[in-house]
């Protein structure tokens, strides 16, 4: 998928968000409480962003992910996109969304091309998360924090386009079923909000 489609269909269907039109997709796309109806999301939800890099490579789109130490308060040791929670100097999600993308992995704001947001996706930990997808150019240069990375990789975009690869799983926290995405890649598990966004941006880009 080339990048003329890929901002064309995301800001086509930002634009629809805008208008209020609501298209026909899974009620899990709205954040971890949509698979799991008892897990409401809490009223005082803190808002974030993250940046969803599509680094275009000369062989195909590919989509840059993290991997969080395993000592961090929130969603320690999972792969997640750059990103963090929304500051008051941060004049936007998409400022925010960079700024966090420079401290966790050195990768600059000149390096990226923003496209445009995904719909927002509420955690369980308590926050509304607003993807922020842009496109990177190569050659750039990545520093992992190494407090709060632990890994940098990329995958393919076409993997996560792929719904085969989409997997519905479970498993069982304090006595409480809870239902998720998951997308294993190459010996990394994509899953949970990190895995929800990626299929909300699959059918952004699938969409007909």
């Amino acid at each position: 998928m080339d990048r003329h489609l890929i901002s064309t269909r995301i800001r086509d269907d930002e634009a629809r968000r805008a208008r209020g039109e609501v298209m026909d997709r899974p009620a899990a796309l709205g954040g971890d409480h949509a698979l799991n109806p008892s897990m409401q999301p809490r009223k005082d939800l803190i808002p974030a962003a993250v940046l969803v890099p599509l680094v275009d490579r000369p062989d195909g789109m590919t989509v840059l992910l993290t991997q969080r130490t395993d000592h961090l308060h929130d969603h320690a040791g999972q792969v997640s996109f750059p990103g963090g929670r929304i500051e008051p100097e941060d004049a936007s999600h998409e400022a925010a969304a960079l700024r966090e993308t420079e401290e966790e992995v050195g990768l600059t704001a000149d390096r990226v091309e923003l496209i445009g947001r995904l719909d927002f996706y509420v955690v369980r930990s308590g926050y509304r998360v607003t993807p922020v997808v842009g496109f990177v150019q190569p050659p750039f240069e990545i520093k992992p924090d190494p407090f709060e990375v632990a890994d940098v990789f990329e995958a393919p975009l076409s993997f996560f386009l792929d719904t085969d690869n989409h997997r519905l799983a479970s498993r069982t926290d304090d006595g409480v079923e809870r239902t998720y995405y998951e997308m294993p890649y190459n010996g990394y598990y994509i899953w949970g909000a990190t895995a929800g966004m990626l299929v909300n941006l699959s059918m952004v880009l699938n969409v007909s």
